[in-house]
Order: C-alpha cells, then structure tokens, then sequence
C-alpha cells in the first residue's frame, strides 16, 4: 500500500487513502461541489482532509520570506511581477463571479512548476452581497495580510513580523516610505531594483499602486 508523505510541512495523500477517505469517490458520499472543489464525507473519520492540485514549488510565502528564500532572491523581477499579475486575475474572475476569497495572503497562494499561480484555502470566502458595491474588512488592523501581498512580493518580507518585543507591520512601513517617496527602501534590492530606468520605472508605478492596496477607506 502506498504511503503518505510529507513535503514542506505539507502532507501529501496518496491515491489509496483518498479513495479509502471518500469510499472510491462514491457519489453518495460527495456533500457539496461549489465550483472550487468537491467536498466529500470522510469515511470513518472525524479530520477534515484538503486536498488540492499538486504544485511541486510549494507556496509564495516560502519563496520570499520562507524556507526556500535566500539572497540572491529566489525569485527574480520577473516571475514576482508575473504572480502579482495572475492573482490579481484570479481574483477578477472570483469577483466576476460574486466570490469574495476574504483569506488571500502568501501562504494561500500555491505555484505550480512554472511558477503559475494557483489560489487556495476558500474556508472564509463568502458570496458578495447583491445591495452593495464594497465589502469592507472586518479588522481595522492596517497589518492584515489580506491588504499586503504586493508589498510582500516587492520586499520578500512577512506582512507582519515580530521580533522580540517589537511587532512591525509591513503596511505601516510601506505607507511612510511611499509617503516620502523612499522607494528604493521599498524594494527587496535583489529583485534588480538598480539595474536600469526601466526596472526603476516600473518598481515605482507598482509601489503606487501598492500604496493604494493599503488604504483602509473604499476611497
């Protein structure tokens, strides 16, 4: 019988205890299917097994501030500027399809082996209201991570990060520093922020656009 590993903290299920899990994927054993997945009873068990998608390069997060983060960075201008361009695509098609995720950060984002992005983790998204145009965040802590992926990517820092006593938050840092246009502080230096007016350029347009990401009022 083939056995389950680990891979990165991540458990990965074999083929024979998913069909055991859900008695061969029977269909009176599926509870639900809304779009993102099926959900099915786990046999015999109280656990809740989530299953995705394999995606061998494991999470954003451990690419930029994680486990398989180093200096030079991981992951060059290029494929950061390219996962931000596809999550935001990924989230315009949720909202085209009145889903709000409500949970996206580093971790919930997965890369497949061409440093595609995949989105996971659907546990506190929620349909988006037909009488409103806004959903706002139910904390007003400006270091939520679901406000600073993109300056995440650019700093391949944590959103928010405690060290010792102190606790520092990565939106409060990127707000003074775009407010006094220190963009060259906002900017993990091995990305390729000085190699070029170009890079430069595009560094501080998306650092722009960052700042707008972080303000806590719709306008």
């Amino acid at each position: 019988m083939e056995e389950s590993s680990v891979y990165f903290e991540v458990p990965i299920f074999t083929g024979s205890e998913l069909r055991e899990a859900t008695n061969h994927f029977t269909s009176s054993h599926e509870l639900t299917d809304r779009g993102f997945g099926a959900v099915y009873y786990s046999k015999k068990s109280h656990e809740l097994l989530l299953v995705h998608e394999y995606t061998s390069n494991g999470i954003v997060a451990n690419h930029i501030h994680g486990q398989q983060a180093n200096s030079p960075a991981t992951l060059p201008w290029r494929i950061i500027m390219n996962i931000a361009i596809e999550i935001a695509t990924a989230l315009t098609y949720l909202h085209a399809s009145d889903m709000i995720h409500c949970d996206v950060k580093a971790n919930n984002i997965l890369l497949n082996d061409d440093f595609g992005i995949k989105i996971a983790d659907f546990g506190l998204s929620r349909l988006f209201p037909n009488d409103v145009s806004y959903l706002g965040s139910s904390s007003r802590d400006s270091s939520s991570p679901r406000r600073v992926v993109l300056i995440e990517l650019m700093l391949s820092m944590p959103a928010v990060d405690i060290t010792g006593w102190h606790k520092i938050s990565l939106a409060n840092f990127a707000i003074s520093k775009i407010q006094t246009c220190a963009f060259g502080e906002l900017i993990d230096r091995t990305l390729g922020f000085e190699l070029g007016s170009d890079i430069h350029r595009m560094t501080t347009s998306v650092a722009e656009l960052a700042f707008r990401c972080l303000q806590q009022d719709k306008e």
